[in-house]
């Protein structure tokens, strides 16, 4: 495929980063088209003006991510478009979640220009990049409730997200324009795919797969067990 029809988004808050980032893409890809994008709602907004997209660098912790969630949602509603995180958060726990949620690589943002440009080339190319001293095979015991997060529709992904946050059923609802009863139903289905009772083993259980959380989630079940 020529360069001219690649076209990247650099998702990002801080500018100077997405300003090396652009200098290392228009090195590496000198024709491409290359939108950049400080929260996750900016992401969607060029996603829904023109959904014809190669590639999108991603940061993990942006305005609107929380967590894992924004990839997850990228990768539900935008299933064809590949994302690579590129994050200071160089945890293995971190990568491998990243690649189970769907991403297309992990690249830290520590590593040097080459290292960056190896990688995105890599992914380009149709591969899996992460750093290869990373185990992506270890298993921390959390396999069962990401498979039941994966389950989870783009809509519901939003309303879990929007419970973490706090919101009443009505505020979710005048914020994805839809009734009450939409909500509720999936609440619902959140819910039964994630075996859980209530909204709040619901926000439980998302918050374990939160980067650098899943130990702090234990810990709190583990009080809890213990003061019942």
């Amino acid at each position: 495929m020529p360069d001219t029809a690649y076209r990247f988004i650099i998702a990002d808050d801080h500018p100077l980063f997405r300003g090396a980032l652009r200098q290392t893409l228009e090195t590496q890809y000198p024709d491409a088209r290359i939108d950049e994008a400080g929260t996750l709602e900016d992401v969607t907004a060029r996603l829904e003006d023109d959904g014809d997209v190669d590639l999108i660098l991603l940061d993990l912790t942006m305005p609107g991510m929380r967590g894992f969630s924004g990839l997850m949602y990228l990768r539900a509603q935008y299933a064809g478009v590949p994302v690579v995180i590129v994050s200071a958060n160089e945890e293995a726990q971190a990568i491998r979640r990243c690649v189970e949620f769907g991403a297309s690589g992990f690249i830290p943002k520590s590593h040097g220009i080459e290292v960056i440009r190896e990688a995105i080339s890599s992914v380009m190319a149709g591969n899996m990049w992460t750093p290869p001293d990373v185990d992506l095979g270890a298993d921390d015991g959390a396999g069962d409730l990401v498979q039941r997060l994966a389950t989870l529709t783009p809509q519901q992904v939003r309303v879990l997200m929007m419970l973490s946050e706090g919101l009443l059923n009505k505020q979710i609802a005048y914020e994805l324009s839809v009734s009450e009863a939409t909500v509720k139903a999936h609440v619902s289905a959140i819910l039964q795919k994630l075996g859980v009772e209530s909204r709040t083993q619901a926000v439980i259980a998302a918050s374990k797969i939160e980067a650098g959380q899943w130990q702090m989630g234990q810990e709190a079940d583990d009080s809890a067990a213990s003061s019942a």
